[in-house]
């Protein structure tokens, strides 16, 4: 979501649309903003955040995820339009559970559903919510500033990963793919990039990395500064290597996309929010759910094919800069607005 957010608001505030952010705890995305006490908050007192309703007169909200801030925002007097969204809320099973646990706050509560163009999230959102207005579309990502770079050639080809150390992310699956990948292609290297401070899963992480013994191989990098991700993916794309991505279920799945616009190929599981930016040896390679034979199949064929590999690469930017861009989710978001407000 922090990635969301900064993406939105740079997107909607060339139209005049003045956003401001409240976040009920700190955390290690916040070091990606330039931080300015006017538009973005960190609280979770219902006093200061009065305070901020009452004096900036909000003419519409966006609640994430967090549904029961519905119900204590009309708490605190807030009358306005209020958008629930949606964009990523684990396995189906999941999110079809948090989905109907939510009904009793969203129903007397939100105006409006928005959520990415993903499949099992449609599919819930209108089986669960029939009577809501429904707002679906892509999120967006500033291609011209997050981009590719030329920094120069790793010694040794890059297989990099992305994500908490969490179920979801399927961490384990990641280490079994690189552990046959290595035996294939030894001559590799493993980055992998993580928020350490929501890694549950962090214990069980080590204890299997030592097991296969892959202690050596793998560099960690935790909470990187958005801005310098551009720089890695850039370089694992420029080493020969790859991102490596294993979620079950992912509703968007940002990491891919921004992969994508520095020119670094991605191999990974087909977790139903990647199927809008990565088309199979076009833009990307997929491979089914837990078939770690497959993935590794995959990544042996994109490192060995150096001319679909260039091609994948070369596609793949295009659709990131030409589906994700600013200007196409403004439009859509500003649309919503002016049904809404």
């Amino acid at each position: 979501m922090e990635t969301l957010n900064r993406e939105r608001c740079k997107s909607l505030q060339p139209h005049g649309v003045d956003c401001h952010l409240l976040y009920l705890v700190d955390g290690s995305g916040l070091q990606n903003f330039q931080m300015n006490s006017r538009t973005i908050f960190v609280t979770n007192e219902d006093d200061e955040i009065r305070m901020i309703l009452d004096r900036e007169q909000y003419d519409c909200i966006t609640v994430s995820s967090d549904y029961l801030m519905l119900e204590r925002l009309r708490g605190l007097g807030y009358r306005g339009p209020i958008i629930y969204e949606a964009q990523g809320l684990g396995s189906y099973s999941a999110a079809r559970a948090f989905l109907h646990d939510a009904k009793i706050y969203i129903e007397p509560h939100a105006a409006a559903l928005l959520y990415p163009n993903t499949t099992h999230l449609k599919s819930l959102f209108t089986e669960i919510y029939p009577g809501k207005k429904h707002y679906c579309f892509d999120n967006c990502l500033d291609t011209e500033n997050f981009s590719y770079r030329s920094l120069g050639f790793s010694s040794l080809p890059i297989i990099g990963w992305v994500g908490r150390i969490e179920s979801n992310k399927n961490w384990q699956m990641f280490l079994d793919i690189v552990t046959k990948f290595t035996r294939l292609v030894p001559d590799y290297k493993i980055w992998l990039f993580e928020d350490d401070q929501i890694s549950p899963e962090k214990e069980l992480f080590k204890s299997r990395v030592e097991q296969l013994k892959l202690n050596s191989r793998i560099e960690s990098f935790a909470n990187v500064p958005h801005h310098q991700m551009a720089d890695y993916y850039s370089m694992i794309g420029d080493s020969g290597g790859f991102l490596c991505s294993t979620s079950v279920m992912e509703g968007f799945g940002y990491a891919v996309l921004e992969a994508m616009s520095c020119r670094c190929p991605v191999v990974t599981s087909d977790s139903d929010g990647v199927r809008s930016f990565v088309t199979h040896n076009l833009t990307g390679k997929l491979f089914a759910q837990q078939d770690v034979n497959g993935a590794v199949a995959e990544a042996f064929d994109l490192v060995c094919n150096l001319s679909l590999r260039e091609f994948i690469r070369t596609r793949a930017i295009t659709r990131a800069r030409e589906q994700f861009s600013p200007q196409l989710y403004a439009n859509r978001f500003l649309s919503m607005l002016k049904d809404l407000v």
